[in-house]
């Protein structure tokens, strides 16, 4: 069995992702918003289309790749808990509830996971998957 994964790699990884989707969001305030020397804003349009990419980058890449680039760049990956990759419905689960394990800087997340034999979030209790690596 591969090695579970838990907070420390885990945040790595949403730190790499949040980069890279920094730099999408100011790319679309360059277009919909505004940019500042104090950094960037998105409102209406703008911000609905950077949550939805958000969204969208985690569901497709869990779901066709079985991780996030930053995930990939750690050498770590989503699987379901028979062992077998995950799919499309287990990333959208996946996703919809970072809404909730996300709340307080990804606090919920950590606590669920420090407390689960499995190393599980929230997320991937209710989505039947694992973070790995190996």
């Amino acid at each position: 069995m591969p090695h579970l994964v838990g907070v420390g790699l885990r945040f790595v990884a949403v730190l790499i992702d949040g980069i890279l989707l920094m730099i999408v969001g100011y790319l679309l305030s360059l277009v919909f918003g505004g940019s500042k020397s104090s950094g960037f804003e998105l409102q209406g349009p703008g911000a609905f289309l950077w949550f939805a990419v958000g969204f969208a980058y985690y569901i497709f890449f869990e779901g066709t790749r079985g991780a996030t680039p930053g995930k990939m760049a750690l050498g770590m990956r989503v699987i379901k808990e028979d062992g077998s990759p995950c799919d499309m419905k287990a990333a959208v689960v996946r996703t919809l509830l970072r809404i909730v394990d996300g709340l307080l800087f990804y606090l919920v997340a950590a606590i669920l996971v420090w407390t689960s034999d499995r190393k599980q979030r929230l997320g991937d209790r209710i989505a039947g998957t694992l973070v790995v690596k190996g």
